[in-house]
């Protein structure tokens, strides 16, 4: 019997959540998809400035499992700009920061906990 998997926590879901070639004259039939506990990783990391260790805090999973997501999200972006496909965003094991129980505002946040409680 494997191990259950374990619920990453997601802080914010995208804006937008499919991202690919602007050129319509092609034809483009590749759709690469990114799951939100991905795109969570690019965020934090690298957008954010975090460490993969705080990353793991704030999303409740160990350094290691970050390592790889982080690594599995970085070439599904190569892939997409290098081979013009579509990005897509959606699914993963993960649950937001608001249906957690008991958390009434987001305890992991970066923007409430990791930058002093001030807004960025």
């Amino acid at each position: 019997m494997s191990r259950p998997r374990k619920w990453r926590r997601i802080c914010n879901m995208p804006k937008i959540d499919v991202f690919g070639p602007c050129i319509r004259d092609i034809n483009i039939n590749e759709t690469i998809q990114m799951t939100l506990e991905e795109f969570e990783t690019i965020r934090l990391i690298d957008y954010e400035g975090l460490s993969q260790e705080e990353c793991g805090q704030i999303m409740g999973v160990a350094r290691s499992t970050i390592q790889r997501i982080y690594n599995d999200a970085r070439k599904k972006i190569a892939d997409s700009i290098i081979n013009g496909k579509y990005l897509k965003i959606k699914g993963g094991n993960y649950k937001l920061c608001d249906e957690i129980e008991g958390m009434n505002i987001c305890k992991g946040c970066v923007r409430k906990r990791h930058r002093g409680g001030r807004n960025i």
